[in-house]
Order: C-alpha cells, then structure tokens, then sequence
C-alpha cells in the first residue's frame, strides 16, 4: 500500500493541474482533434485491413495515455496528443459496433450514453467533483479519460445517427450540432447554469460537429459530401493542430494557475504563502469548486497583493515623490539638532 501511494505521488505535482484552461483555443483544437479522429478512422479502415487499422488505433491511444500520465503537470503537446489519439480510437469502437457487429446507431448511442452516466455517477460519488479545475490526481484523471472516451464514442454514433439514420445529411448534421452547442454556451453565459455541467453538455457536441463537417467535406458527392477525400482532409486538420499545440506550448496560455486545494493532507503550491499571504480568508473566484482558493490570473482578486501601479499600496515601502514621508530621512534643509521625530499620526 505504501509503495501504491509513492508511486501515485511521483505521478503528479500536488496541487498541479493536469488538463488545460477552458479558452477558445481548447474549443477549436478540440473540435479540430474530433474532426481528425473521424476522418483519420474512415482513412486508415480504407486503405488497410480494418482489424489492422483498429489495432493500430488502440496501440497508439494506450501510448498517448502512458505519455500524458508520465508527465507531472499539464504539458500542452502531450495532452492534445492524447486527445487526438483517443479521437481515433474512439471513432472506430463506435463504428465497430455498428459495422462489426450491426449494432444500429441509436442502439450503440444510448448504450455509450448509459456509459457515461456510470462514469459521472462513479466520478461523482467519489471524488465528489466532475470539475476539470480538480484534476489534480492520478485517480482524477482516470475518471476524466475514460469520460473523455465515451463522450468521443458516443459522439461519433450520435453524428452518424442524425447524418444516416435520420437522412439528415452531414451538412444538415452539422449546423444541427452547431445550434445544439450554443445552448449550454447561452445557458452559462446568460442564464448562470451550473458550469460544470455546462462543460460537458458543450464537450459532447463537439464530437458530432466536428466529425459532421469533416464528413462533409472529406466524402464523396454521391454521399452528400464535397468528394475533398479523407486523405487532404487529415493532412490540413494534422498541421492546423500541430500549429495551434505549439502555440500553446509557447505561450502557454492555456496553463490554469496554480490553485491550493483546501483540503487537509492535500498540500499548497510551494510559492502559495508567498503570493498568498491571506489566503485563508480570500472568497473562491465564480464557478470554482469546492475547497479551491482563487486562481491567480483572476483580475478581481488583485487585492490578495499589492499591485505594482496601485499607489494605494505605497505602504510597502516610502514614495521618493511623497514629501509627507520625509521624516523617514534627515532633511538636508534643516539643522541636525532640529530634524522632525517619527509622528505616527502624520496625515499624507
């Protein structure tokens, strides 16, 4: 048991998040990544043995999974990898349910749905957050892979339930997508719904509108498609991700900053009491978990310490400008036997 805890402890940074911030670049390179995982399965199923292709899928998903979780804290480059790969696999266990062994599209969606379910409820019961600002632990990131595999697999049956079980077409499929996401962003935004869930509504449409629109362009006309091929469109969805991970691996613009959970045994950032002297009495910033103290690039907390331009905080240290302060130091204007004493009451 005890080498079960060192090992899990070597895994990961206390306190260190392990999943990006939620910016428009997470959206855009998550919808990029489920568009690649569908046109990139329909590619591979094509050109070589379908059992091959699978196999290979799920080899590179396990390694993408062992790269992201061998790391201690969120690296952009290993996390979108994974994410990638398990836009791949996820695209074939679903279309391996229905091609392989004829399960149709809504039977194999409300199956990964009931999925789902048991991984919120599980997640939920046991960590008692489905909150990303938490994936802090090994545990915890477990439970958000395997959510992040069903919602893909789910997904991808879901877009070819509306696309062919409905006679939608991909087009049709994707602006229907495209509506469906904008309500939990309306709903979040104007209507103040829990933000978790909002999170997750919005997370398992992208799936379909990602893959409706790579489907698309990349299928033949005779389909409903733009008759592009899957080829180009896995090679233009390849560099336009590789452009937008190594931006973010830059600039890091999608790092949450450091948070301190306030739970007893789970430790602070080392630098926490530093930049945090107050922290036990700052008020947690909106849609923050329970337990998590305020995250530091929220402008609203710029109270917890002084600001560099915030002459309101001079009490650090005298203004040279500020002759009130002059008592500080002698005066060359006045002889030495008449210097002003300390006057803690003098008014600035």
């Amino acid at each position: 048991m005890v080498t079960d805890r060192r090992l899990l402890t070597r895994l990961t940074v206390r306190g260190a998040l392990r999943v990006p911030e939620i910016t428009v670049y997470f959206w855009v390179i998550k919808a990029l990544s489920t568009a690649f995982g569908e046109s990139t399965s329909d590619y591979l199923v094509h050109v070589m043995n379908p059992v091959l292709a699978v196999g290979l899928g799920f080899v590179f998903f396990v390694g993408a999974l062992v790269l992201q979780f061998s790391v201690r804290r969120y690296v952009a480059w290993t996390y979108w990898l994974a994410v990638v790969m398990v836009g791949v696999f996820g695209t074939m266990a679903a279309d391996v349910l229905h091609v392989g062994f004829g399960v149709p599209y809504p039977a194999s969606t409300i199956l990964y749905a009931v999925l789902l379910a048991a991984v919120f409820i599980i997640w939920g019961r046991t960590e008692k957050t489905l909150s990303i600002h938490s994936i802090d632990t090994p545990r915890r990131e477990i439970f958000y892979w395997l959510a992040v595999v069903v919602t893909f697999a789910m997904g991808t049956a879901l877009g070819d339930m509306a696309a062919v079980t409905a006679h939608l077409g991909y087009l049709a499929s994707g602006l229907l997508f495209a509506a469906v996401i904008a309500i939990p962003a309306i709903g979040f935004w104007l209507l103040r719904w829990n933000a978790v869930f909002s999170f997750w509504f919005a997370y398992v449409a992208t799936r379909p509108l990602g893959a409706s629109f790579a489907d698309w362009v990349g299928k033949p006309r005779s389909v409903g498609g733009l008759g592009v091929g899957d080829g180009p469109v896995v090679l233009v969805l390849a560099i336009a991700i590789f452009c937008l991970v190594a931006f973010l691996a830059v600039t890091r613009r999608d790092v949450q900053g450091a948070t301190a959970p306030n739970v007893p045994g789970r430790g602070v950032p080392p630098d926490a009491g530093a930049r945090v002297p107050a922290m036990g009495y700052s008020r947690r910033y909106q849609g923050a978990s329970a337990g998590q103290y305020p995250r530091a690039d929220d402008r609203t907390m710029e109270y917890r310490r002084p600001r560099a331009d915030d002459r309101t905080m001079d009490y650090h240290g005298p203004r040279a400008d500020d002759r009130a302060m002059d008592y500080r130091r002698p005066r060359r204007d006045v002889p030495a036997g008449e210097q002003p004493s300390f006057r803690p009451d003098i008014e600035r």
